[in-house]
């Protein structure tokens, strides 16, 4: 059943849904730090449109810096502010930040702790239609190697808003993943922000799905066709990969026994890396994972990749059979 408690939306599964891109929450929290705090700069390479800065830059056109088809470039520059005291933001499409400029961000930017933001957009295989080049499949794996950088992962457009204003809080690198296409809003102004909830509960669960980034919609509908075959799951928001918060997540597979991890994503070194490494270490369980399994995608429309590489609501539900007949 749904949890009330937490302001999951309730009309998430009608046909009418609400769906914005979670992209778009990113640029309505810049102008709210931009009124809150002067020290917010955001710059971006030859994106403004496309990663909704373009806002921010005509309300505070002094503080916004647009640096062209030069992401290292820009990353460098606001290492340099960030040192300066200010709070840059650099925004481009996660294959080109932190994919094409990862050594200037390490360097420049992690190595000296700088308190930049970095936000990646047009992630994950929903980016559909450009293809593999535009697909950033790979970006949480190689920003999580990297030494006290924060990585929150939002599942829609109101949590992205609330994760953009939450890195604030986070005193060094924080990596930010957005998508181009419109998911599904599920939770409402009202819910908290948490690195990680649970959204679906159940009496004794069989599994426990730990879902991140719009992937929850799907990991929500999965669990609804399984309470119909009366397997009960829970399912859990991760919005927070790294710090991966290690206490909740060990109580929710002390109840639930056995693990999915679901994301659009590489599985190796996204979210199921991240969980499988702290069981291995903490509390050994059985665990499937729903994500790209060692592929690039295809060019195409994003329902059909999804269905394509098993990460649709059907891929899950199997593997949640598979998982619980594992021992």
């Amino acid at each position: 059943m749904l949890n009330p408690y937490l302001h999951l939306n309730p009309k998430i599964f009608d046909k009418e849904a609400e769906q914005k891109p979670t992209r778009d929450g990113f640029g309505d929290a810049l102008v709210e730090l931009g009124e809150k705090n002067k020290n917010v700069v955001v710059l971006t390479a030859d994106l403004s449109e496309s990663t909704r800065t373009d806002a921010f830059a005509k309300k505070f056109p002094d503080r916004f810096f647009e640096v062209g088809v030069a992401e290292q470039n820009m990353a460098a520059i606001a290492a340099g502010l960030a040192v300066s005291g200010k709070i840059p933001f650099i925004s481009s499409y996660a294959t080109f930040s932190p994919g094409k400029n990862w050594e200037t961000i390490r360097t420049t930017i992690i190595y000296n702790n700088a308190n930049v933001k970095i936000a990646g957009h047009h992630s994950g295989i929903v980016t559909g239609p450009d293809g593999a080049t535009h697909q950033a499949t790979e970006d949480i794996a190689i920003v999580r190697s990297w030494p006290g950088v924060q990585i929150m992962v939002p599942c829609d457009s109101i949590e992205a808003k609330k994760a953009t204003i939450e890195s604030l809080k986070h005193k060094g690198p924080s990596y930010l993943r957005f998508t181009r296409d419109k998911t599904p809003v599920m939770t409402t102004e009202k819910t908290p922000f948490k690195p990680v909830q649970t959204f679906w509960t159940s009496e004794s669960p069989k599994a426990v799905i730990f879902a991140t980034g719009h992937m929850l919609y799907h990991a929500l509908l999965a669990a609804k066709e399984l309470e119909k075959a009366k397997i009960n799951v829970l399912v859990t928001n991760v919005a927070q990969i790294k710090p991966l918060d290690e206490k909740a997540i060990i109580e929710l597979v002390k109840k639930a026994g056995k693990v999915v991890t679901v994301e659009d994503h590489q599985v190796m070194g996204g979210l199921g890396g991240a969980i499988s490494e702290l069981l291995g270490r903490e509390l050994p369980a059985p665990i499937e994972f729903i994500g790209l399994q060692d592929t690039f995608a295809e060019s195409g429309k994003p329902v059909e990749l999804m269905k394509k590489y098993k990460m649709d609501p059907t891929a899950i539900i199997s593997a949640v059979k598979k998982v619980i007949s594992r021992k």
